[in-house]
């Protein structure tokens, strides 16, 4: 505090004429009409721009919890989707009657880790057992297919990527309606799959969409990319297909896990089968 008299008493001079001077302009702008505008106009500026550059700040913060939000209505419109209920139709005498039943449902999920580069990849999702996940449930994105869980605990899951030599996904062309089965291609490139098994009567093209069939783990229609590339196989009674995946998994953010209500009842069944056989 002494210190502070003590500059304040060596430089009193300045300090008078600093406030002489701002009191001077106050007087200066507050009568003279043209100057009292362009202060008013200049302020407004000034305070504008540094609202807009805080605002800018409190934006890039709240990114987060708006990708989030966003999410959760996504999931909450796959829901909804047409694909994700089956018709369960009988004919009581001459009465059709028709009933809605929902067999998809979908729980968003952020990524924590994700791989590309490996021959077996893996990802890390935010969400585990305690937000019903679990094992052998598909994972998709906004994009398209992206993988399957294999392991979860209570917070997290774990899953396996197509980008992995051990997926495979029964795959659909979109026009002919064959199956196919999709993996990873032997080069590792993160941007490619390989379709399989296709009968080489089917008249495939170049950029035709290859989507789920629905024998699998997502509903009917999920996107898996485009055919990029044709080549033949064994004698020439198969076509082998490179397809432009539609994920970009270097770039993935958010997922969708596909909780398929009716995969125990389907499982069980089949298990039966096997057994029997």
């Amino acid at each position: 505090m002494r210190n502070l008299l003590i500059f304040i008493s060596k430089y009193n001079a300045f300090f008078l004429f600093l406030i002489f001077e701002i009191f001077a302009l106050a007087i200066y702008i507050q009568y003279n009409s043209f100057q009292k505008a362009t202060y008013i106009n200049t302020t407004n500026q000034v305070t504008g721009t540094l609202y807009a550059q805080v605002n800018q700040v409190k934006n890039y913060l709240s990114l987060r919890d708006i990708n989030d939000s966003l999410a959760r209505e996504n999931a909450r419109l796959h829901n909804q989707l047409r694909s994700s209920y089956y018709i369960d139709s009988t004919v009581k005498g001459s009465i059709l009657d028709t009933i809605y039943k929902q067999q998809y449902n979908y729980i968003e999920a952020k990524v924590i880790n994700n791989t590309v580069n490996h021959r077996n990849n893996y990802i890390t999702i935010n969400r585990g057992s305690k937000d019903g996940i679990a094992k052998d449930m598909g994972v998709i994105s906004s994009s398209g297919v992206v993988g399957m869980v294999v392991a979860t605990s209570e917070h997290f899951a774990l899953i396996r990527s197509l980008l992995h030599k051990d997926t495979r996904i029964s795959a659909m062309l979109i026009n002919s309606r064959e199956i196919g089965s999709l993996g990873w291609g032997d080069d590792m490139d993160p941007r490619k799959g390989l379709l399989v098994d296709v009968p080489n009567h089917v008249k495939a093209k170049v950029g035709e969409m290859v989507v789920t069939s629905g024998y699998s783990l997502w509903p009917t229609g999920i996107a898996i990319g485009k055919i990029s590339n044709l080549h033949a196989k064994g004698g020439g009674f198969f076509l082998n297909m490179e397809v432009a995946l539609a994920v970009d998994f270097s770039k993935l953010e958010y997922v969708y896990i596909v909780n398929n209500k009716f995969a125990l009842e389907q499982a069980g069944l089949e298990a039966q089968k096997k057994k029997d056989d």
